[in-house]
């Protein structure tokens, strides 16, 4: 679960959202890294607060990142956002290199595009089917195991020795990962079709950034409830 840290003094540092939100988990991980303290504005689901809706008012979703009375939209913007506000704070979240940095961005959109909303339709909270859904999942995951490949070098994570902006993108959603193996008796990461993938996810989720912020899959099951009762 998301944990709020003290910002710095005269500083505003806002995060509206919700702890099982995987967007709202990619914000808390870079702002971790970054060492910025934050305040956690909760958000339930199924509703929206007034706060939310003035501060995104238009697509009035979470997360947002009020810094300073100035809101930011939009999961994978504001990790930029972070990186580049607090560059001299922590590591470096995107990569300098120009090429390099487009790939990471390719690969974030490509996790964007295709594992948020087949989640959402093994929870029960968007329509389709659940056989195909799961079959997207494995694709993507045997085509991030081939990206990881050649980003990461022959180092720790997608960014190199540090955390970086795919390992965000696609590592905020192992949680929900994780409970949609439980919940449907599958295994996403195989130690044969993808072992580099199998490591990377323990090093990421065992990261002091992640540890604490990363949801348990017991927890996102509970949560997935709400989705049931909502539909």
């Amino acid at each position: 679960m998301i944990l709020e840290r003290m910002a710095a003094a005269g500083e505003e540092v806002k995060l509206v959202g919700s702890w099982g939100s995987s967007f709202v988990v990619r914000v808390g991980i870079a702002l971790h890294l970054k060492g910025v303290g934050y305040e956690l504005s909760q958000e339930e689901y199924g509703k929206k607060s007034e706060l939310l809706l003035k501060s995104n008012p238009v697509y009035k979703k979470m997360p947002v990142l009020i810094h300073n009375g100035k809101p930011i939209c939009e999961s994978m913007i504001i990790v930029e956002y972070v990186d580049e506000v607090w560059a001299s704070a922590g590591p470096s979240i995107l990569p300098a290199d120009p090429y390099e940095h487009a790939i990471a961005r390719f690969w974030a959109a490509y996790v964007d595009d295709k594992l948020p909303s087949a989640v959402r339709i093994l929870m029960g909270a968007l329509e389709g089917s659940k056989e195909q859904a799961i079959e997207q999942i494995f694709t993507t995951v045997q085509l991030l195991e081939d990206a990881f490949t050649k980003c990461c070098k022959g180092k720790k994570f997608f960014g190199g020795e540090t955390i970086g902006y795919i390992d965000i993108a696609f590592g905020s959603c192992l949680g929900w990962l994780k409970a949609v193996e439980k919940m449907f008796g599958v295994k996403f990461f195989d130690g044969e079709k993808s072992p580099l993938l199998v490591g990377w996810a323990e090093r990421f989720c065992s990261n002091d950034a992640v540890v604490n912020i990363m949801p348990q899959v017991e927890m996102l099951i509970g949560y997935s409830k709400a989705f049931e009762k909502k539909n």
